[in-house]
């Protein structure tokens, strides 16, 4: 009888795993599907690959994890395929964290499916197409989830060293997993599991925390804290244009195609009695989701959220359909988010060409698509546009670089990050080193050598279209082209060869430095 019960779980373990293989690999396969041909690497990712070169604790746009990332999206090749492997790898672990969330949940291998197929089909799959630090950044907030669970229910001290590691490793990858925590520890006081503050071994774990955080603190503090420069850009220029209500409306919009498996969780989470040990999970939820709308973060911010929100509703599914006539709901459940997902994924992913876009233009602009952070409506979506005319610009470039004889005395000046990490990655030149007066670029100079002649890339709105203000200084300037890719966001962007400059070069550019950096 036991030797067949055991048979009975070891082949039920057996199928679990079977269906989670499956699983991680349609996720690790979905973004080369999802891509249109007509589009290369993001703005954004371009950045985060050239930090690889210059490896440190910290930067001024992102602290040093992604680096690491970057460094081993290199060393295997650094090609596209490599990019957007690296990307599915991560958002394939939140997916098995999440899995494992259910099981903690005592949810069945349906609640395991439906929450492999609720976070493929809603925002967060989305998140996790980029080489961004957002990926990593869900990832983290889920595994903290997963080992508290762990920890309340066995009571087993090494979960809070795991909590531990998956806060520092998670600070070290972005800084907004602090509203996580400031979510938490309100949540704790106000819930049963509130006697875990008692317990010794959590101030060892929020030290162990702290060690891990300490050399990007130790970064920030002997750089003057770039981050507070880097917040107040931000505030600037991208987050004053939101107001709070759009950040509630972002919650919706991304989780449409699986909003009632998060209003479950919710519900689930409030009021179902068994998860009444689980309180604490609810409320450090709307306590860190009322942080971020105060603050009138970007939507995708929150995203960490909601895996365990998502476990929580299919877990509740799992358990409320399971008799009657109800059972026949769980198969409607599983197909509603597919079926919302085929209809949305044009407007969520890049499968559509750009002149497919064009062509619904009214569809993508009543459904906000095509307002960007500027707050004005555009011919694309800002991302997908952030993903055109690179390798135009990286040639044009090229053709200027092979034109210099002396290419020790060169400098390539982009206008943006973009620009210059974009050249970058595309250039046939692999010691180009381009760089720009904008985001870590700025620290990323290199003047030992004097500088005789500058490839300069100017954006498409820039004033001075033929460099008149340069031709008294540099012998011979040629404009070599221009971005002529249609709806790119550099379309336009013009390349310019400057030859045998005629003044000291690097005391300018120099100069130009510090005042970008005292800027910022």
């Amino acid at each position: 009888m036991e030797n067949n019960m055991n048979i009975r779980k070891s082949k039920s373990a057996l199928v679990d795993l079977g269906v989670l293989v499956f699983f991680v690999i349609l996720k690790m396969i979905l973004p080369f599907f999802l891509v249109n041909a007509a589009y290369s690497l993001h703005r954004d990712e371009f950045l985060h690959l050239d930090q690889a070169n210059h490896l440190a604790w910290g930067f001024q746009s992102v602290p040093p994890v992604t680096s690491i990332f970057a460094l081993i999206i290199k060393f295997f090749g650094g090609s596209e395929t490599a990019v957007r492997l690296l990307s599915a790898s991560i958002g394939a672990a939140t997916l098995i964290f999440t899995w494992k969330i259910v099981g903690a949940f005592k949810g069945n291998l349906y609640a395991k499916v439906l929450s492999a197929i609720a976070l493929i089909c809603c925002a967060i799959g989305r998140l996790d197409l980029l080489f961004q630090p957002n990926a990593f950044d869900i990832l983290s907030w889920t595994a903290v989830y997963f080992f508290m669970i762990r920890f309340f229910d066995t009571k087993e001290n090494r979960f809070l060293y795991f909590i531990a590691i998956a806060l520092g490793v998670g600070f070290l990858n972005k800084y907004s997993i602090v509203f996580l925590a400031a979510g938490l520890i309100p949540a704790l006081l106000i819930s049963k599991q509130r006697a875990v503050f008692k317990n010794k071994h959590l101030y060892f774990a929020a030290l162990l925390a702290l060690l891990i955080m300490l050399p990007n603190l130790i970064w920030q503090y002997t750089n003057h804290f770039p981050v507070v420069g880097h917040m107040k850009e931000l505030a600037a220029t991208q987050l004053d244009k939101i107001n709070r209500i759009d950040f509630l409306k972002d919650q919706l919009l991304y989780y449409f195609n699986i909003i009632f498996i998060v209003l479950a969780g919710i519900i689930a989470l409030l009021f179902y009695k068994p998860f009444a040990g689980f309180r604490w999970i609810i409320f450090g939820f709307i306590i860190s989701l009322a942080l971020f709308t105060w603050f009138r973060a970007k939507g995708y911010y929150a995203a960490g959220l909601y895996p365990v929100i998502i476990a929580a509703g299919c877990t509740y599914f799992s358990f409320v359909f399971n008799n009657g006539w109800k059972k026949y709901l769980k198969v409607l459940l599983i197909i509603l988010p597919v079926a919302l997902f085929s209809i949305t994924m044009k407007f969520a992913y890049p499968v559509l060409s750009p002149e497919q876009i064009i062509a619904k233009h009214d569809k993508f602009a009543k459904i906000g698509m095509l307002r960007w952070e500027d707050g004005l409506q555009h011919d694309l979506p800002q991302d997908f546009a952030d993903m055109q005319g690179w390798k135009e610009m990286a040639a044009l470039v090229d053709i200027a670089y092979a034109k210099v004889k002396d290419k020790s005395a060169l400098l390539v000046r982009a206008d943006n990050y973009g620009e210059a990490g974009a050249i970058n990655y595309y250039s046939k030149f692999k010691n180009i080193n381009a760089v720009a007066y904008n985001a870590d670029y700025l620290y990323w100079f290199k003047m030992d050598k004097p500088i005789k002649h500058l490839i300069l890339i100017r954006e498409p709105n820039e004033d001075d279209p033929q460099r008149k203000k340069e031709q008294p200084f540099f012998g011979k300037i040629t404009k070599i082209g221009e971005v002529t890719t249609p709806y790119a966001r550099e379309k336009g962007a013009g390349v310019f060869l400057l030859e045998d400059a005629n003044i000291d070069i690097n005391s300018r550019i120099n100069s130009e430095i510090e005042e970008e950096k005292h800027d910022h």
